[in-house]
């Protein structure tokens, strides 16, 4: 995290170290979980959900320049220091590339890549996947990957299978879809790269401004996965 320095990434000011504690002095973050923000707005637009996604992607873009896989990316991990501004936090499963090869099996399971299921060794790409699914769930209110248990889970990831079911996607853009679908590519070598992906139309203003007819039960979801998720 010293190494790292950009608007979308919390900050890491300083570290100190007693014989029995270590310390990190990080940047303050006021705004809580994404998550939390989201459920609380009164309204929500495709434009608001790929401002967001913009956000994370041009973070991720600079540190995969400067040698830094997050490998952990997932909504909790996502803080907001205002309502529009989102900071990625929780550097605990990441890894300096320089450092060695990616092969650790890590990640939060239903927002892992197919590679790193797979075992072997991996690359900065599994970020990217991350953000396909994140992506997904901020325009519906739910991951694209689920199953009555975990093996049926890796399953559906290891060959990406995956629909935009009615209602929740009846309204949302064709470009949207395009986004997810090129974010989720079992292939990493076939996968958009981070600065690809910020070239995609759908974050080049082509998101619609409209509210989502899908906002109430998207906030739904967001409320359900957030009480899901295991107490710290």
């Amino acid at each position: 995290m010293k190494k790292l320095n950009h608007k979308s990434i919390v900050q890491l000011y300083d570290i100190f170290e007693t014989p029995n504690e270590l310390f990190l002095v990080l940047e303050f973050v006021p705004g809580g979980e994404l998550f939390d923000q989201i459920v609380e707005r009164g309204s929500y637009t495709e434009n608001d959900a790929a401002k967001l996604v913009r956000q994370i992607l041009e973070g991720i873009d600079y540190m995969h320049k400067h040698g830094v896989v997050h490998r952990d990316l997932k909504p909790e991990n996502l803080l907001c220091a205002s309502a529009n501004v989102i900071k990625i936090a929780d550097f605990g499963l990441s890894k300096d590339i320089e450092s060695g090869n990616l092969q650790t099996s890590c990640g939060t399971p239903s927002y892992v890549a197919p590679e790193v299921l797979m075992g072997g060794q991996y690359d900065n790409e599994v970020d990217i996947w991350s953000i396909g699914v994140i992506t997904y769930v901020l325009l519906c209110g739910f991951t694209p990957f689920f199953g009555d248990n975990q093996r049926q889970l890796f399953e559906r990831i290891l060959h990406a299978t995956f629909d935009f079911p009615s209602p929740e996607w009846d309204d949302i853009s064709e470009a949207a879809k395009d986004f997810v679908k090129k974010l989720l590519v079992v292939n990493p070598a076939q996968r958009l790269t981070s600065a690809q992906a910020l070239a995609h139309p759908w974050l080049a203003e082509a998101a619609p401004k409209r509210e989502l007819k899908s906002f109430g039960s998207v906030r739904d979801g967001l409320k359900s996965m957030k009480l899901q998720q295991p107490q710290k």
